[in-house]
């Protein structure tokens, strides 16, 4: 694609504009990266401690990704780099992308802060990827002597009900109008025809991840938002009765409380959970949801055969105002299947690191398709390993779901017939856990609940305790919701855990605790989270070790953490 004659090489390909807009600066090419946990709002610099871009300032360059990963809650991250003056340029695309494209929808549509979204073909994301800068007009990409058209997003006409045309036209308030137009320009982006009917929203918006959450909420609350159907929400980011008396500073946690009060007016359920398929009243298969969380959108699919895609922050809301979603991506029977097989290696004498460490892997090995797992089944994962195991692998992985062979509900016909075909054996295994095992063997926390810790795991750490206390030094913090808590506190559970030392927190979780809830003077967390593994050292500055509960209890009573793989991978 070299220029000739001194001329601009015209690319074969052209790009599809998905949100429009104007920009100019240095290209940046990446591998995908979650915004949340990966990009500080504040600087626009990466964070992700296993990113190749770590350090790198995102602000102003015209940013190149396959896609996005991880997170629900990028949205809100990149809308706050907008409003902040630190946002990239311009985003460009080669696959379908959601989350950050929303929070661009978002800038531009309630604040009026436009950043060109692009998609293009794979060869001409190679060619400009290569280029040191880009220039977007509003007919064009000018890279390095190429010039790649720019077409309209060419989305079909969505077929709107009478109600969702009342809906739009201000029938119900300016929030639901409001929300109805945020629906449908994602729907046209997505290519649904049509939109769908959800029984239930679950909305994480609710985390206190930037200004931007707030401001989105109470302009929200404030046109007379209220929600529709039942909508349960995410953790947040205080413990939210006991804030002031933890020392959080009152800025943070006033910003923090008052976002999730102003969910709580618009009808939400004070849940307070990042594990809402803990709850009670857990969707059926089939049930066609509207969850955002990443790790509750990928155990949904996965464990329950629910339907739900992947919604971004703020499109949680609008959904759950609306009651209704975009008919896209794997609300679709064909959009469910598996298009790479994973053949399993299973160990002999796996314990519950097991499970994190293959979700991690398999989310590396398929990060912008569903996999079927094979090999697993006589491994028995329990619903806390399967939980584990969905977590891990929505860090890694842009899919919203995955499949394990003689496991979950869909498995059986899962393959595609393009599927292909890749391994993960004990070498890979054993390569993730030093990956994830970089700190020092020196613990002084051990983090557990991430997602948030079941009833069963709270048990399980209590036998493990024996009612002894941590080492000198030592933090042990779990973080739980308020269901499991109250379970927790009646049968007994809770008052073992304290007799030992532990602290357990309701409402906040690992991706969103800070100081002083978090230990200052703590420099390595132990953890038995693939997810915290991975988000832990960006978010909190602090090195991490990971492995099984056991492990983590070990840590807790000696204060260290040995460098020795476990005993199935050794």
């Amino acid at each position: 694609m070299a220029p000739a004659d001194g001329a601009g090489a015209r690319a074969a390909g052209e790009a599809r504009r998905v949100l429009g807009g104007t920009a100019n600066g240095r290209v940046i090419a990446s591998e995908a990266l979650s915004f949340w946990g990966g990009v500080d709002p504040a600087t626009g610099k990466v964070i992700d401690v296993h990113h190749p871009l770590c350090g790198t300032s995102l602000a102003g360059r015209i940013l190149l990704m396959p896609t996005s990963r991880g997170s629900c809650t990028g949205s809100g991250v990149l809308l706050d780099l907008v409003l902040n003056g630190r946002a990239p340029a311009a985003l460009v695309f080669s696959e379908p992308e959601d989350v950050l494209t929303l929070g661009a929808l978002i800038a531009a549509e309630i604040f009026g802060r436009p950043l060109p979204v692009l998609r293009v073909p794979a060869d001409v994301f190679a060619a400009l990827s290569r280029a040191e800068t880009a220039e977007i007009s509003a007919g064009a990409i000018t890279a390095g002597g190429l010039t790649v058209p720019i077409a309209a997003g060419g989305a079909s006409a969505l077929d709107l009900t009478p109600d969702d045309r009342a809906m739009l036209e201000g029938r119900d308030g300016a929030a639901v109008a409001q929300a109805m137009r945020i629906i449908c320009a994602m729907a046209a982006q997505q290519g649904a025809e049509r939109l769908v009917d959800v029984t239930r929203v679950h909305v994480d918006g609710c985390i206190y991840a930037s200004p931007a959450n707030l401001v989105f909420a109470e302009r929200m609350a404030e046109m007379g938002a209220r929600v529709r159907v039942p909508t349960t929400m995410n953790a947040i980011s205080v413990d939210r009765e006991n804030w002031q008396a933890q020392g959080v500073p009152p800025a943070f946690g006033t910003a923090a409380a008052r976002l999730a009060d102003a969910y709580v007016r618009m009808g939400c359920r004070p849940t307070f959970t990042c594990s809402p398929y803990l709850l009670d009243d857990a969707p059926g298969a089939g049930e066609v949801i509207a969850w955002a969380e990443s790790n509750a959108v990928v155990f949904a699919n996965s464990v329950f055969g629910a339907r739900t895609a992947k919604h971004p922050d703020f499109l949680d809301l609008c959904i759950a105002l609306t009651g209704r979603a975009p008919l896209a991506g794997v609300y679709l029977d064909r959009h469910r299947k598996a298009r790479r097989i994973l053949e399993v290696e299973l160990p002999r004498g796996i314990d519950d690191a097991f499970w994190p460490l293959v979700g991690y892997l398999a989310g590396e090995k398929s990060p912008d398709r569903i996999p079927l797992l094979r090999g697993l089944s006589k491994g028995a994962p329990s619903r806390d390993d399967l939980k584990a195991l969905c977590a891990a692998f929505g860090t890694t992985s842009a899919a919203p779901m995955l499949h394990v062979e003689g496991v979950t509900p869909e498995a059986e016909e899962a393959a595609a017939p393009e599927a292909d075909r890749a391994t993960i054996g004990r070498a890979e295994m054993a390569a993730a856990w030093r990956h994830l095992n970089e700190g020092p063997e020196v613990v002084e926390l051990v983090a557990i609940g991430s997602p948030h810790a079941s009833l069963e795991e709270c048990r399980a750490l209590a036998a493990g305790l024996g009612g002894r206390s941590p080492a000198a030094g030592v933090a042990v913090i779990v973080t739980v919701g308020r269901d499991t808590l109250a379970a927790a506190e009646a049968e007994g559970t809770l008052g073992r855990l304290r007799a030992s030392g532990v602290q357990v927190l309701p409402d906040l979780c690992w991706c969103s605790i800070s100081e002083p809830v978090f230990p200052p003077g703590a420099r390595t967390v132990m953890t038995n989270s693939g997810k915290y593994a991975h988000y832990g050292p960006g978010l909190s500055g602090r090195k991490v070790r990971f492995g099984s509960l056991a492990e983590c209890v070990a840590a807790a009573l000696t204060g260290r953490a040995a460098r020795v793989l476990p005993a199935w991978l050794s």
